[in-house]
C-alpha cells in the first residue's frame, strides 16, 4: 500500500486563506481578526485617519476623528452595555476635554472630563430632575458649587466628595434659610438659622441639630396679676434649656395668651347672681389645666386711662413646654436621602 504524501487531501487540513489587510489609503472597511471590532472609514498608510466609525460586537460604537489609528478629536461615543453617550473630545480612546453625557436612566451631564471622569467645572442634571452646578473632582461633587433640589431647597457653598462640608447657605423652600458650617451633609459647626416660624438661632449646631436649643418657656413674676380692664400689661418669660440654663442663642418665640371668665353651670333657682351668657354666643369654651372651662374674653380692650395692673403679692415661675423641633428644618433628600443626587454621581461616570 501506498503511503499518503505531501500532495494527497488526507495530509492537508481545511485551506486558509491569509488575513486581509487594512486598506492604505482613502475609504474602507475592514473587519479585524477577532471579528470583535469593524471600523468604516479613512485610511492613511494602513492606519485610522481622519473621519470614521468604530463598531463593537456588542453593539457599542465610537463615531468620529481619528488620528494615526488613535481616536483622538471630536466624537460620539455609545456603550451598549450601560446605554449612556457621550459627546465632545476625546484623547487616546478617552473622553477628555469638554464633552456632553447623556444617561440612559435619566438625567445628563455638561462639563469637564479627565480620563473619562467629570473633573474640573460643569452642569448635571439627574433623573429626578435636581440640577447642580460647579466644581468636580474624580466624578464627585467637590469644591464651591450650587445645587437645586427636588423639593425647592436651594443649597450654595462647599463641598467634599459628594457631601456638603465647610461653609455654606441653605435656603428652604418654606422661607427658612441657614447659613453656616455643614460636615457631612448636615449642619455642625457655627451657623445661624432664621425659620419660617419666625425663630432665629445663632450657635452651635452639633450633627444636625441646635446644641443650645430652648426646650421650655418660663413666665417670670407673680402668679397672680391683677389688671383693670384696659390697662396695659407685659409678661417677662425667659427661655430655658434641658438642664435649666438660659437659652441666649434664640430669639423670635411667640408667646400667646388667652383670656376668660371661668363658666359656672348653675341651677335654675339659684339665688347667686352671675352674668348670664347668650345663648346665641357660639365660642368654645377654654380648657384650662386648673379642672374648670373658661368663657373668652378679649385681652384687649378699646378702653384707655384706666389705672394700670397691680401686682399681687407672692409668686411662682409658670413653665411652659415647648414642642421639640422647631428649628430643625425638614430638608427631604438634603439630609442623608442619597438616591437623589448623591446616588448619581457617586456611580462611575463611564
Amino acid at each position: 500500500m501506498a503511503a499518503a504524501g505531501e500532495g494527497t487531501p488526507s495530509s492537508r487540513g481545511p485551506r486558509r486563506d491569509p488575513p486581509r489587510r487594512p486598506p492604505r489609503d482613502g475609504y474602507g472597511v475592514y473587519v479585524y481578526p477577532n471579528s470583535f471590532f469593524r471600523y468604516e472609514g479613512e485610511w492613511k498608510a494602513g492606519r485610522k485617519h481622519g473621519h470614521g466609525k468604530l463598531l463593537f460586537k456588542d453593539g457599542s460604537y465610537y463615531e468620529g476623528a481619528f488620528v494615526d489609528g488613535e481616536i483622538m478629536g471630536e466624537g460620539r461615543r455609545h456603550w451598549a452595555g450601560s446605554g449612556d453617550t457621550f459627546s465632545g473630545q476625546f484623547v487616546l480612546g478617552e473622553p477628555q476635554g469638554y464633552g456632553v453625557m447623556e444617561y440612559k436612566a435619566g438625567g445628563c451631564y455638561e462639563g469637564e472630563v479627565s480620563h473619562g471622569m467629570r473633573e474640573g467645572h460643569g452642569f448635571l442634571v439627574d433623573r429626578d430632575g435636581q440640577v447642580y452646578q460647579g466644581s468636580f473632582h474624580d466624578n464627585k461633587r467637590h469644591g464651591p458649587g450650587q445645587m437645586l433640589f427636588q423639593n425647592g431647597d436651594k443649597y450654595d457653598g462647599d463641598w467634599v466628595r459628594d457631601r456638603r462640608q465647610g461653609h455654606g447657605v441653605l435656603r428652604g423652600a418654606d422661607g427658612s434659610t441657614y447659613e453656616g458650617q455643614w460636615h457631612s451633609d448636615v449642619f455642625s459647626g457655627l451657623g445661624s438659622m432664621a425659620h419660617c416660624s419666625g425663630v432665629t438661632y445663632y450657635g452651635l449646631w452639633i450633627n444636625g441639630h441646635p446644641a443650645e436649643q430652648a426646650t421650655r418657656i418660663v413666665i417670670l413674676g407673680p402668679e397672680v396679676m391683677e389688671v383693670a380692664q384696659g390697662s396695659p400689661f407685659s409678661v417677662n418669660v425667659q427661655l430655658l434649656q434641658d438642664h435649666g440654663e438660659i437659652a441666649k442663642s434664640e430669639s423670635g418665640r411667640v408667646l400667646q395668651i388667652s383670656a376668660g371668665v371661668r363658666y359656672v353651670q348653675l341651677s335654675a333657682y339659684s339665688e347667686v347672681n352671675f352674668f348670664k351668657v347668650d345663648r346665641d354666643n357660639q365660642e368654645t369654651l377654654i380648657q384650662t389645666p386648673f379642672g374648670f372651662e373658661c368663657i373668652p374674653y378679649p385681652v384687649s380692650s378699646p378702653a384707655a386711662g384706666v389705672p394700670g395692673p397691680r401686682a399681687a403679692k407672692g409668686g411662682a415661675e409658670a413653665d411652659v413646654p415647648l414642642p421639640r423641633g422647631d428649628l430643625e428644618l425638614h430638608l427631604g433628600a438634603l439630609h442623608g436621602q442619597e438616591d437623589t443626587p448623591g446616588g448619581l454621581l457617586g456611580s462611575s461616570l463611564f
